[in-house]
């Protein structure tokens, strides 16, 4: 990235940060995921952090990951997502999935994690080098608008594209949100319709797996972000008689 792409990007992240600011939120990242683990012990009705993100069973520091935090006036966490860079240089994600398939499952939704496999109609070979995984993706009831969710996936997809330049970024959505096309909302471009087959060839779930190119994510986050903020309601003018 040369100097003027670097000026370019700051530009849009800081006018991400203000508009953000504005909507009452205040953004925080960092990359101690032993912190990240803490802030997350902390919320109630949230399920427990994916292993992948977990620093007491996966190897995930500042040299291959970082998260980010939203919080309102209140000082309240409203959001959460994470960020981590996966070396496929000599495997694809097909194999990568088998092999640490684990470490993706949601917990307590299979009687045997060892047995549960992901499969998906076609074939996720063409996705490996540098590739990053986005997950822990949550906005709290409360604040969960179309262009909030845009607006903070921005910033991790612009970061993530300055600190690693990543090949593919993909992760998981629940059908139930896909259907409604929430990952296009997010900025991904292609959306493969998965299962996760338990040790009788049961789906114990379904999941949408999303990904896109580096050119995908270099085209999202080159599109200018003064549309995704909501335009304020107009009240009517009041005439004097």
């Amino acid at each position: 990235m040369n100097a003027s792409e670097k000026f370019a990007q700051i530009c849009r992240i800081s006018t991400i940060i203000n508009d953000l600011n504005m909507m009452g939120i205040t953004i925080t990242v960092g990359s101690d995921f032993n912190e990240y683990k803490l802030i997350r012990e902390k919320q109630e009705n949230r399920s427990n952090i994916y292993p992948m993100f977990d620093s007491t069973c996966s190897f995930v520091d500042h040299t291959n990951g970082f998260w980010i935090i939203g919080s309102n006036q209140q000082g309240k966490v409203v959001h959460t997502q994470a960020i981590r860079l996966l070396e496929m240089s000599s495997t694809s994600l097909d194999e990568h999935l088998m092999l640490h398939r684990h470490k993706y499952i949601t917990p307590g939704t299979t009687p045997n994690p060892d047995k549960t496999f992901f499969k998906v109609p076609g074939s996720l070979e063409h996705i490996k080098g540098k590739v990053c995984y986005h997950g822990e993706f949550w906005i709290s009831s409360e604040e969960r608008n179309q262009s909030l969710t845009q607006l903070l996936s921005r910033v991790v997809f612009d970061l993530a594209l300055s600190t690693w330049n990543p090949d593919f970024v993909f992760g998981f959505v629940p059908l139930t949100l896909a259907y409604k096309g929430i990952p296009a909302r997010y900025g991904y471009c292609h959306s493969e319709h998965g299962i996760w087959a338990g040790p009788e060839n049961e789906v114990t779930s379904e999941e949408a797996l999303v990904w896109m190119s580096r050119k995908d994510l270099e085209n999202t986050t080159s599109n200018s972000v003064v549309e995704l903020i909501p335009k304020p309601k107009l009240k009517p003018a009041l005439y004097a008689s």
